[in-house]
């Protein structure tokens, strides 16, 4: 079975986001959609949700679910807007609760309970949602976080971080939760897909001699070229050069405030007494 996919690429923050469709039955999916936050003023606005949203409505789509590879650290997601909106469901993977344990007393967020209930339905590996004609088949990815999913929906695999492009590699796995023994067994299970597997990245950085951004590739592109996991390189031998990168890495630019919201499904924290809404920025707890 062959979806429908449309990219939409974040400069902002380096993040693809998808609308994926049944042509059939017009039944889509949004998969790791962006909420645009201005780091130097606090600013949050909605522009590359409606432009989702446009794209759907232009196509006559009915949104029925709203997709989360993982709680990213490295832009807000716009899941609750678009839940509010469109009135889909929010799914993410299980151990999503780990993560919502590891960060939430990080940032006291006494509003958040460490069981999922932020979201709307937490899928572990091997299960199946339908999306018209089509099924969206969940695989569990940890390494990068523990609560990674990739989503498989006919021949394409959506594996937000676990990998990117062939020529630069693989997610860090150095993030509280992270293994890099996780992610190498983790990419071999992506890998171990029909190699005709039509594989959509999370984000893409422009590594040396590449000028243009890109996140399709297929499985065989991936076992014939990555970087870091292609054929042939051993489990040992990803773990010794993933930690050596990874010690290299700062953390990514909005990692406290996107956090924050990630693990709320995208929702803001409470407001005060006074009306206003604060995002924390706790001080060498990193």
């Amino acid at each position: 079975m062959h979806p429908s996919i449309q990219a939409f690429f974040d400069p902002a923050t380096n993040t693809v986001s998808y609308i994926v469709h049944d042509p059939a039955t017009k039944k889509a999916a949004i998969i790791d959609p962006v909420l645009d936050f201005s780091p130097r003023n606090g600013r949050i606005t909605t522009t590359s949700a409606a432009a989702l949203l446009a794209a759907a409505t232009d196509q006559g789509l009915d949104i029925i679910y709203l997709l989360e590879t993982h709680a990213h650290a490295d832009h807000l997601s716009s899941a609750h807007h678009l839940r509010e909106v469109t009135g889909a469901p929010v799914i993410i993977g299980a151990k999503i609760t780990q993560v919502q344990a590891i960060f939430g007393p990080l940032f006291e967020a006494d509003d958040v309970t460490y069981d999922g209930a932020a979201f709307d339905r937490l899928v572990e590996d091997g299960d199946t949602l339908p999306l018209g004609d089509l099924t969206i088949n969940v695989l569990h990815t940890p390494g990068h976080t523990p609560a990674c999913v990739t989503y498989v929906i006919g021949d394409a695999a959506f594996v937000g971080d676990t990998m990117f492009m062939p020529d630069y590699g693989t997610a860090r796995a150095d993030f509280p939760g992270g293994s890099a023994q996780s992610l190498y067994q983790s990419t071999r299970k992506i890998l171990g897909l029909p190699l005709e597997t039509r594989i959509f990245v999370g984000h893409d950085y422009l590594p040396d001699g590449r000028t243009e951004f890109a996140w399709e590739s297929t499985v065989a592109d991936q076992r014939a070229h990555n970087v870091h996991v292609h054929d042939g390189i051993s489990e040992g031998e990803f773990i010794a050069k993933r930690m050596a990168r990874d010690k290299t890495l700062d953390a990514p630019m909005l990692i406290l405030p996107s956090l924050q919201v990630n693990i709320r499904a995208g929702g803001l924290p409470p407001a005060t007494p006074g009306g206003h809404v604060y995002l924390r920025l706790p001080i060498n707890a990193l």
